[in-house]
């Protein structure tokens, strides 16, 4: 996708470097920078503060840590000692361990003195993978696009957190039919919910606004509304684990845009890629849920009238808050999941994927 009209990634490698960059998304929407992660502890701290976030950015940031790792020592302890380090960053996001089991069965039976060449082309094979899976997404999200388009002259999605190509490695999930949608020149406007309490609904904002969708930024608790005005012609979001029986874990909130889209009548989209089903997960239920630190709720990041990074406190250090960071959406109230082989009902997932029949 573009930023100030240049194609760009969220992540990227150096040729002939053992490193790679990432846009820094904390200082988004207010400031646009890019950080070097030279070590695993730079990819860990990226992954766990959320520089980088978006299940399958974390995966593939995740495969070129172990790719950092490797270039410092390569041995077995240093690989199970990567591994460890980066599976206990975030503990919600499958696509994470989908692509730490990868790196380590491919790197494992190799010696050492192969392992760090072994390992930059397995993260870049997973990298270049997650841009192929999700441009197929947005091709099979316009199909269900297209009938809806074709009802009014104006298509009005709504999406909740940020699924865009900022939450990949290019492309995005939710967005990327969006993209395809307005590329094809269907005429789109995105409602985008703030997502408090971290407000990536802002990333989706922005980088929508890069791309030159027409959007409106809503509160949250506006959503409702709008759904049962009429306004809405469908809900799509992204995932972060989604269960064997498609139940779907995402950024909390998700699931009350579910409820409201459903007694409104407006199908609720949710698309991810592969790696981010876990058939090894038999529901919702055991799908663990992140509970971040409380300051996220008791303080409000932007900028001062200067323009300057700045923090406010709406609540005392002493107040008790929870921060759970994801709720799950039951597949009943799912209308159809899309991946990069097509899309289904949530409860239908082997339709696409046979091969995890045996799961």
């Amino acid at each position: 996708m573009n930023i100030n009209g240049t194609p760009t990634r969220s992540i990227w490698p150096h040729a002939g470097q053992p490193s790679v960059s990432i846009i820094d998304q904390t200082a988004l929407p207010h400031r646009y920078s890019t950080i070097d992660l030279l070590t695993l502890e730079d990819a860990a701290h990226a992954i766990r503060s959320m520089q980088v976030r978006g299940a399958p950015l974390i995966g593939a940031s995740a495969a070129y840590g172990v790719a950092l790792a490797m270039n410092q020592v390569s041995d077995d302890d240093a690989l199970a000692l990567a591994i460890a380090t980066l599976a206990a960053t975030r503990p919600t996001a499958v696509n994470l361990h989908w692509a730490l089991e990868r790196m380590r069965a491919y790197l494992a039976p190799l010696p050492p003195s192969q392992r760090p060449a072994a390992a930059w082309s397995e993260a870049s094979t997973i990298a270049e993978e997650d841009v192929a899976q999700n441009r197929a997404i947005g091709e099979n999200g316009l199909i269900l696009f297209k009938p809806l388009a074709e009802k009014r002259q104006l298509l009005n999605v709504m999406t909740h957190c940020n699924a865009g190509w900022l939450a990949t490695v290019d492309h995005g999930t939710a967005l990327s039919p969006v993209y395809a949608a307005f590329d094809a020149g269907i005429d789109v406007h995105v409602w985008v919910s703030e997502t408090r309490p971290r407000n990536q609904g802002l990333l989706t904002a922005w980088e929508l606004k890069q791309h030159g969708v027409p959007h409106t930024v809503i509160a949250d608790n506006a959503a409702g509304l709008l759904l049962a005005r009429g306004q809405v012609d469908a809900v799509i979001v992204g995932a972060d684990r989604i269960a064997r029986n498609g139940d779907v874990a995402n950024k909390v909130g998700t699931y009350l845009k579910a409820l409201a889209a459903r007694e409104a009548g407006v199908p609720f989209y949710v698309a991810a890629p592969r790696s981010t089903i876990d058939f090894n997960c038999d529901n919702g239920n055991a799908i663990p849920i992140e509970e971040r630190e409380g300051d996220e709720l008791r303080l409000i990041h932007g900028c001062n009238a200067d323009g300057h990074p700045a923090s406010v406190r709406q609540l005392a250090t002493e107040e008790a808050v929870a921060n759970p960071a994801f709720d799950v959406t039951p597949a009943r109230l799912v209308s159809t999941i899309i991946t990069e082989r097509g899309h289904c009902p949530a409860a239908d997932l082997a339709m696409l994927y046979p091969e995890e029949c045996h799961v």
